[in-house]
C-alpha cells in the first residue's frame, strides 16, 4: 500500500509499505533544512500498545565518542541524517503510525520545536484466501543482525551445539518461506491432487510433508532434474556426481517417497529442469499454484536471496497443469537418439511448450493489446527464439520512471546493449546482482560498462570482512556452509514502474538469459497493474539492494582510499550530508520515485 502525511513546515511523508518492511522518503523541497540534525522518528503500534523512538547506529562524537559493536541509540537524541528510511521490523497486516520528527541546533542542545509529521501505514496481509500470497526469506546471513543472533556460526556448527537454537537459526533465515510452502502442500486432503516440478529437491522437511500428503490420500506426482552430467575434474581428477540427481534421490529415498510418484526428468541432457511450482487440484480441478524462484534446499531456503509466491488463480493454474503434463512425458531429445532426431525433438517440445503460451511482445504490454489491464499471463521455456527475453529487456529499458531487477548469473549482453545508450535523464534502473559485475578475463568481448552515467543503479552480494565504524566483522555464507553455485542473490523478478498505477512484475525460475528462454524448463508469471504485488516485491527488493548497495560501495571505497570511508562514523554536524540530496544525485533521484508515486491510498 501507498501512504503520503500532510505537508508539515515543508515536509511530506511518503510510505510504501510490504508485508516485513516499510519503505519512506521525505519530501524536503518545501522545508527549511538550515541546521537540520536530521529526523527522530517513532512509531505507535495500537494493536500492541507500544509507542517508542525508532533505533540506530550511527551516533554524535560529541555524545558518544567511542562507539562499539553494541551500541545502538535512540533517534530521540541521534537523529536518522537521510531523506529516505526504512523499517524492516513490521508485521504482516499491522496498522502503525509514524511520526517524523526534525531536530535542528546542536547535538548537546537539540532544538526539538519543529511539529512531528504523523503517517498512519498499514502493510499487506497474509492469507490462503489473498489472490497473491508473496514470502520472502531474509537473504541476508552475512549481516549485523546474524552476527549478533547467532554470533557468525555456520547452522550446521550450531546443530552440533544445541538443536533449539539451530531450529531458531532456520526460522530467522526463512521468514516464514519454509512454512509458507508446507502450508500450500498441507491444504490437500484426501482425494486432491498436488502436481510439482522441482530442480533441487533435497530439504527433507519438505519432502516429508509431501509423504505425509500421499500417506493420507493425496494424489501425490513430483518431476524432479534427474539429468546425467556426472565428470571428472580435468585439474584434481574429482568424480564429480549428477548434480542435482544424486542428492534429489538420496533425499527422496531417506523421506520414503514410493518411486511411482517421481518422474525422472533426464531428456534434453544440454539443458536443466529448471521449473520450481506446484498446482494443486481439487474436485478435479485445478486451483491454485506455487511458484517462485526457491529451489528445496537448505541453501534456497535459509540462505540466498528467495520468494516462493502462491497464486490463487484457477486460469493461471490450469496453464501450469498443462504445462506440467506436457513435461510428465520427459519431452525433447533423448540421449540415445541420433543427432538429427534430438534437433527435431527439441523443436518439437518448444513448439508445444508455446502451445500453452504464445510470446508476449514489449510493443503489446506497452500498448495494451491482448494484455489485460490487470492479470496474469504465465510465460514457460523453452522457447523457439529469444523474443520474451527481449520483452524482459524491453520493459526495463523502456519504463517510465524507475525499474528493479535481480540477476543472480550477471548481466546479459541485450540488458547492457539497450541500456547503454539511456543518460541521466532517462528514467533510473536498479540491479541487484550475485558478483560484481566485471570483465571475464576469458571472454573475447568488448565488455560493456553501464552504470550511473546511464542512470544505472547496481549492488551485489558483499559482507562486511573487517570490523567497520562500531559494525563487526561479518561472514560469508560459503563459510557457512548455506550456498554453493549461487552464495547472495538467487531471486528472479524485475519491475517497471513498481511505483506507478500499472506496475508490471515478472517472476518465477528463469534468469532472464538464452538458456533460461530457449533451452531451460522454466516458468514465469507476468502480474500487470496489481500495485500491492509491484509494492510487496519493491519494499523487498529494496531492502536487498539497500543491504548490499552499502556493502559494495564500502567495499570499493575501501579498495579506493580507506581514510574516505572513515570520515562516515559519526553523525554530521556541519550540514553536509544535506549536500547528497542535490538536485541530479542518486539519493535525490530515490526520493523523487517515492513523491511521484501514483495510486496513493485515501
Amino acid at each position: 500500500m501507498r501512504f503520503k502525511s500532510k505537508t508539515v513546515e515543508g515536509y511530506t511523508v511518503y510510505a510504501v509499505s510490504g508485508i516485513h518492511s516499510v519503505s519512506f522518503a521525505i519530501d524536503f523541497e518545501k522545508a527549511d533544512t538550515i541546521n537540520l540534525l536530521g529526523f527522530a522518528i517513532e512509531r505507535e503500534s495500537p494493536a500492541e500498545k507500544e509507542r517508542y523512538f525508532m533505533k540506530g547506529f550511527k551516533v554524535f562524537e560529541e555524545i558518544i565518542p567511542n562507539p562499539d559493536e553494541n551500541t545502538i541509540v535512540s533517534t530521540f537524541e541521534h537523529p536518522i541524517q537521510s531523506f529516505v528510511w526504512d523499517d524492516f521490523t513490521t508485521k504482516p497486516g499491522f496498522s502503525y503510525n509514524y511520526y517524523f520528527y526534525p531536530l535542528k541546533g546542536k547535538p548537546k542542545n537539540i532544538d526539538r520545536s519543529s511539529k512531528p509529521i504523523l503517517l498512519p501505514v498499514k502493510t499487506e496481509s497474509l492469507s490462503p484466501n489473498n489472490k497473491h500470497n508473496i514470502y520472502f526469506n531474509r537473504g541476508v546471513a552475512s549481516s549485523q543482525a546474524y552476527r549478533r543472533k547467532f554470533n557468525n556460526e555456520s547452522p550446521e556448527s550450531i546443530k552440533e551445539k544445541d538443536k533449539k537454537k539451530y531450529n531458531d537459526v532456520l526460522t530467522w533465515l526463512a521468514r516464514g518461506l519454509d512454512n509458507a510452502i508446507i502450508q500450500f502442500i498441507s491444504q490437500a486432503k484426501r482425494g486432491d491432487t498436488l502436481l510439482a516440478c522441482f530442480y533441487e529437491f533435497r530439504y527433507k522437511p519438505i519432502l516429508d510433508c509431501f509423504k505425509e500428503a500421499i500417506d493420507r490420500g493425496v494424489k501425490v506426482k513430483i518431476i524432479i532434474d534427474a539429468k546425467q552430467n556426472e565428470y571428472i575434474d580435468k585439474k584434481t581428477q574429482e568424480k564429480h556426481e549428477s548434480f542435482p540427481r544424486v542428492e534429489n534421490l538420496q533425499t527422496i529415498k531417506e523421506a520414503g517417497i514410493p518411486k511411482d510418484n517421481i518422474i525422472m526428468r533426464e531428456a534434453n541432457k544440454s539443458s536443466i529442469q529448471h521449473n520450481k511450482f506446484i498446482v494443486f487440484i481439487k474436485n478435479d480441478k485445478p486451483v491454485s499454484l506455487w511458484t517462485g524462484s526457491t529451489n528445496i534446499s537448505l541453501g534456497g531456503i535459509h540462505g540466498q536471496t528467495n520468494v516462493g509466491h502462491w497464486v490463487n488463480d484457477t486460469n493461471v493454474a490450469e496453464k501450469y497443469q498443462r504445462y506440467w503434463e506436457l513435461l510428465y512425458n520427459d519431452p525433447g531429445g533423448q540421449e540415445k537418439e541420433e543427432g538429427s532426431k534430438k534437433i527435431k525433438d527439441n523443436k518439437l517440445y518448444k513448439q508445444q511448450v508455446e502451445e500453452i503460451q504464445e510470446n508476449i511482445t514489449i510493443d503489446q504490454l506497452l500498448n495494451n493489446e491482448d494484455v489485460e489491464k490487470q492479470g496474469i499471463t504465465p510465460i514457460f521455456s523453452p522457447r523457439i527464439n529469444a523474443a520474451m527475453l527481449e520483452t524482459y529487456v524491453g520493459l526495463v529499458d523502456k519504463a517510465n520512471s524507475s525499474a528493479c531487477i535481480t540477476l543472480a548469473f550477471g548481466i546479459n549482453k541485450i540488458f547492457k546493449e539497450a541500456l547503454q545508450d539511456n543518460t541521466p535523464s532517462n528514467h533510473i534502473t536498479f540491479i541487484l546482482l550475485d558478483k560484481k559485475d566485471v570483465q571475464n578475463p576469458k571472454s573475447k568481448e568488448t565488455f560493456i560498462s553501464i552504470g550511473a552515467k546511464n542512470n544505472v543503479y547496481k549492488a551485489w552480494g558483499a559482507y562486511i570482512k573487517d570490523p567497520l565504524y562500531q559494525w563487526a566483522k561479518e561472514v560469508n555464507t560459503e563459510i557457512m556452509k548455506l550456498n554453493t553455485h549461487v552464495k547472495y542473490i538467487h531471486t528472479k523478478f524485475l519491475l517497471k514502474d513498481p511505483l506507478s498505477a500499472d506496475p508490471i512484475v515478472v517472476t518465477g525460475s528463469a534468469n532472464f538469459s538464452e538458456d533460461s528462454t530457449n533451452s531451460n524448463d522454466e516458468n514465469m508469471i507476468i502480474i500487470r497493474g496489481e500495485t500491492h504485488v509491484a509494492d510487496i516485491y519493491f519494499t523487498e527488493f529494496n531492502r536487498l539492494f539497500n543491504h548490499y548497495y552499502f556493502r559494495c560501495m564500502y567495499e570499493e571505497l575501501k579498495d579506493k582510499n580507506i581514510q574516505e570511508s572513515e570520515k562516515t562514523i559519526f553523525l554530521d554536524i556541519t550540514g553536509k550530508w544535506l549536500q547528497k540530496y542535490k538536485a541530479g544525485k542518486f539519493r535525490y533521484k530515490r526520493v523523487k520515485m517515492f513523491s511521484n508515486m501514483q495510486n496513493i491510498s485515501k
